[in-house]
């Protein structure tokens, strides 16, 4: 069927929208004409040419609930195994760059909406399903464009976006996450300034990539204080009872022994590190010329992510006494960390259906991402927002590799899932 989420999402990978350059106008026209073919209205709204995003208004009434999906993806690059814009359904998964990231929840949320609008749902509020642009390059053109040109088309009551980790299962028990916060960004260039002079006598000169080569080691070096905030507390101490660990080793002290107690993946057990602290990566580095000439100048391009409390001012104080005095530090991107709160109703809600839906044993648990998604842009307008990482028991663990990566691809249970958690949460809150 049309509205089904395979095929919505096959259709949504076809379309190749990688940002740069974006193209997310052509997805939002397929959008449009899904919801046009079931007798209701939506709108395009582009800021440049190619870069539109959509909306469309289910039901009225005094409540309403934002779905939030991004319409961009990143570039998808070589070595994959198949062709990244497919959109091959084949032995119950759906192939191609967005299956993950983030056309699979676009997928999910436009054909629960569909279901609701064929089986005339009786919704005494509004459900509101945007799909926007350039999420993937900072979201300027997309959320952040409307929100600060068009808000009153996403204010809502809350919103349900991407951000959440994929489920972890252990000992036969599924554990659902639900995104409720993100760290801040303080990028920043930092720059080394030194004397040029001949290859052939460098004692001559003051090489400036050396100079900036030894801060950056330095950098690598670095260890941020602990920071344990109460979501984050949360969601320890139930991994501790779960498997366990003693609770007593959930203090800002002991984190990393706790963590290195986890029987858990590397890669899943990092990003719970992340959330208990500043990170630090020195990601580009640039400097001279020509190879026979000693360079004066030389930068590097900083990837840090903070905790609440802490600001450029903090971020500076930290990192001078690392990387001294004569380098130049100047923050180029700065935006504070954005919560919401697990005690909403709206959390409580979506919780009470995780659970239902995860049967019995299943645990449901916020957590905050080191990473950034639109959220950030609804929570600073005042809108409380929860990401969610949805995924049926049997889905293929390794495939969460593959978001950013190659060979990005989901299986059809997990996108029933979604669009049957997402359905019942629409008609659950606007009843």
């Amino acid at each position: 069927m049309e509205r089904s989420p395979e095929k919505i999402l096959s259709d949504l990978i076809r379309i190749d929208s990688s940002n740069p350059p974006g193209n997310e106008t052509v997805v939002a026209h397929y959008l449009k004409d899904l919801f046009q073919k079931a007798g209701v209205e939506g709108e395009i709204v582009e800021p440049e040419e190619g870069r539109g995003s959509f909306i469309v208004r289910i039901g009225s009434g005094p409540k309403n609930v934002l779905y939030l999906s991004h319409s961009d993806v990143v570039p998808a690059g070589d070595g994959w195994d198949f062709e990244p814009f497919s959109g091959e359904i084949k032995d119950g998964v759906v192939y191609g760059r967005g299956a993950l990231d983030c056309k699979d929840l676009m997928a999910a949320q436009v054909s629960a909406a569909l279901e609701l609008i064929e089986e005339k749902a009786p919704l005494q509020g509004e459900l509101i399903i945007a799909a926007t642009a350039d999420e993937e390059k900072g979201g300027r053109l997309g959320t952040g464009y409307l929100l600060e040109n068009y808000p009153d088309k996403l204010r809502a009551d809350f919103a349900v976006n991407e951000g959440a980790d994929q489920p972890v299962i252990k000992s036969g028990k599924i554990i659902y996450f639900l995104q409720v916060g993100e760290k801040g960004t303080a990028w920043c260039t930092m720059k080394a300034r030194g004397k040029s002079g001949h290859g052939s006598i460098p004692t001559l000169a003051d090489n400036a990539v050396v100079k900036l080569s030894r801060a950056v080691t330095r950098l690598n070096n670095y260890w941020a204080e602990t920071v344990l905030i109460s979501e984050v507390e949360r969601l320890f101490k139930s991994l501790a009872e779960l498997f366990g660990i003693d609770k007593n080793l959930v203090q800002p002290t002991e984190i990393d022994n706790f963590l290195e107690k986890l029987p858990l993946g590397k890669g899943f057990v990092e990003s719970l590190r992340s959330m208990t602290r500043m990170t630090v990566s020195p990601n580009i580095i640039q400097g001279g010329t020509k190879t026979n000439i000693v360079p004066d100048y030389c930068e590097a391009s900083v990837d840090i992510r903070i905790m609440p409390g802490q600001d450029c001012e903090y971020v500076e104080s930290e990192l001078r006494p690392v990387v001294g005095r004569d380098i130049e530090i100047d923050f180029n991107e700065y935006r504070p960390p954005t919560f919401s709160s697990s005690e909403e109703p709206y959390y409580k809600l979506m919780e009470e259906i995780t659970l239902e839906q995860g049967g019995p044993g299943a645990l449901c648990l916020p957590v905050i991402s080191a990473g950034s998604t639109d959220s950030k842009f609804l929570r600073s307008a005042g809108i409380p927002a929860y990401g969610i990482g949805h995924m049926d028991k049997n889905f293929d663990g390794e495939a969460r590799t593959t978001i950013h990566g190659r060979n990005e691809r989901i299986d059809t249970a997990s996108l029933h899932l979604k669009t049957a958690f997402l359905k019942e949460l629409a008609r659950r809150y606007l009843a």
